[in-house]
């Protein structure tokens, strides 16, 4: 039996970070859902942000995403960060560009504001523009091995299988090496084994409760 239990919530992409993670150096774990509308007790007292993911490795409890895939790499093999410590540098701060996607995500999930939804569509696609011109010949971030930046851009792309079914944002038009990293990555099965099989329903729902300017746009049925 595995020593190592994530503690998870269904939509949330720094969960998958981890899951994924995981299932590419094929360590076995526990998972357990909590529903963060209703936190319960235990949880409060392990998380000090009160925040998913957790990760318990025995007794021990590590919190924040970055943190826990950090001490994946180092623990467990395949090493997915490069070894030149430049490099190994660079992803982390492409690891970071990627967090700075999901605030602009988050605007576009959410805001019933027209201006701030069409900032954050114009944001986001400026910094796919940079990502675009970061990638090489694929299918991966850094080439043809999976690393880190791709467990964290893999939830990223995700949403937009919801998105598009909802409106065109346009953000990777006229974006080809974008478009095939997306791809490469969904058919990845830690990538497509890091969620709930009805996820695609459960972030619909999550978009028709907030009711902002994004499910607004959905055509009538």
């Amino acid at each position: 039996m595995s020593n190592l239990t994530l503690v998870s919530f269904d939509l949330c992409p720094y969960v998958q970070r981890a899951a994924i993670v995981l299932a590419e150096k094929g360590v076995p774990f526990e998972r357990v859902d909590i529903d963060l509308a209703n936190k319960p007790d235990w949880f409060l007292a392990l998380s000090p942000r009160g925040k998913v993911p957790l990760l318990k490795v025995g007794d021990d409890v590590l919190f924040e995403s970055a943190a826990i895939v950090e001490y994946l790499d180092e623990t467990h093999a395949p090493q997915l960060h490069p070894a030149n410590p430049v490099a190994r540098a660079r992803h982390r701060a492409w690891m970071e560009f990627g967090s700075a996607i999901l605030a602009d995500i988050w605007t576009i999930e959410t805001t019933g504001d027209r201006s701030s939804f069409d900032k954050a569509v114009a944001a986001l696609r400026e910094k796919f523009e940079r990502v675009e011109a970061e990638l090489g010949d694929g299918p991966f971030f850094a080439g043809k091995k999976f690393t880190l930046v791709d467990a964290v851009f893999a939830p990223i792309f995700r949403y937009f299988d919801v998105f598009d079914r909802i409106a065109d944002l346009g953000t990777f038009d006229n974006m080809p090496k974008v478009q095939a990293w997306r791809a490469a990555l969904a058919e990845r099965p830690s990538v497509r084994d890091a969620v709930v099989s009805d996820y695609d329903d459960r972030l619909l729902a999550f978009l028709e409760r907030h009711d902002g300017i994004l499910v607004g746009q959905r055509a009538p049925a």
